[in-house]
């Protein structure tokens, strides 16, 4: 690999850093933090897919604070319309005029929790925003906030009153995770934590400046021919077998970026098999259409059974 000018330590640091702050409030979720880091340098979204009370909202929330990035949490319901999400124009009699009242919407951490109680047509004016990172309101585009991360909870376990999200709108989440339940050790600590507000421990540990240039700086990592081919040989493992759909390219630049940032936050300037490996899983398990099941266990553990299959290349470092 070329000598980079990148200063891979200051991303290493920020990795820690972040995670040992959230860790003040959520308890044995370091992975899953992780996870999440990896996604905001990438400039994508999570998906945060499990049952009810193990911690998904209260993380988002430390994840804001950590960055001192503003925060807005949108509750979905049945009755939720784009207009509550985007924003209204209203006649402001003062100035005798229109006025835009911007919405939720119009910030850097969204949190939208339980999406799939939201109808497909509420769903769907968050394609644009997260896609475009813009709203159209009125025939008016109007720009959202840098940086801009969704973060958005689901329940997959209750089907009453919900409306679960077409491919198109899961396509635009860069990764689906679980968080899974805590264990013995690690429930005894959350009581004992929750006893009072955990969040009032939490202290910023990044500035806007800081963040936006790490936003930069990671997509200047690289990845050699082999490391490459790799990569999309995976792809096209999926989209063969029994699988009605397999990862869409917009899939292939999203595991190349995930990896980008997971190398630079464990060290490195360059991505190496094991980054892509590692970031498989949570990248494309919400890309696939399997016959039967398609939960967050059963489709990692196709796309582990693809990665597995590939041969792993012996890179020249």
């Amino acid at each position: 690999m070329e000598d980079s000018k990148l200063n891979v330590q200051k991303f290493v640091e920020f990795k820690n850093k972040t995670i040992s702050n959230i860790s003040k409030v959520i308890i044995g979720k370091e992975e899953t933090i992780e996870l999440i880091i990896v996604s905001l340098l990438s400039g994508g979204h999570v998906l945060l897919e499990d049952i009810p009370g193990i911690g998904k909202t209260m993380m988002v929330k430390a994840f804001a604070k950590t960055l001192n990035l503003p925060f807005n949490r949108i509750q979905s319901t049945p009755d939720l319309l784009p207009s509550d999400i985007t924003g209204i124009n209203f006649y402001n009699q003062k100035i005798g005029d229109f006025e835009f009242k911007t919405g939720p919407i119009f910030s850097n951490i969204i949190l939208i929790d339980e999406i799939n109680r939201a109808t497909p047509r509420t769903q769907s004016s968050l394609l644009e925003a997260m896609e475009e990172r813009q709203i159209t309101a009125d025939g008016v585009t109007r720009k959202l906030d840098n940086p801009f991360m969704v973060l958005a909870t689901q329940n997959p376990i209750e089907s009453y009153g919900t409306f679960p999200l077409p491919e198109a709108q899961l396509d635009r989440f860069f990764m689906r995770i679980k968080m899974g339940y805590p264990t013995k050790k690690e429930e005894k600590e959350i009581i004992l934590k929750n006893i009072y507000d955990p969040l009032n421990s939490i202290e910023p540990i990044v500035g806007i400046d800081e963040l936006e240039e790490l936003l930069i700086e990671v997509k200047e990592v690289k990845a050699n021919d082999d490391v490459l081919n790799y990569l999309i040989d995976i792809i096209n493992e999926t989209r063969r077998g029994d699988l009605e759909l397999g990862v869409s390219p917009r899939g292939s630049i999203a595991l190349f970026k995930a990896s980008q940032a997971y190398a630079l936050i464990n060290g490195r300037d360059f991505i190496i098999p094991e980054d892509i490996k590692k970031m498989a899983p949570y990248i494309l398990n919400h890309r696939i259409i399997a016959r039967g099941n398609n939960s967050v266990d059963d489709t990692m553990g196709i796309i582990n059974q693809a990665v597995n299959s590939v041969k792993v290349p012996l890179e020249e470092i």
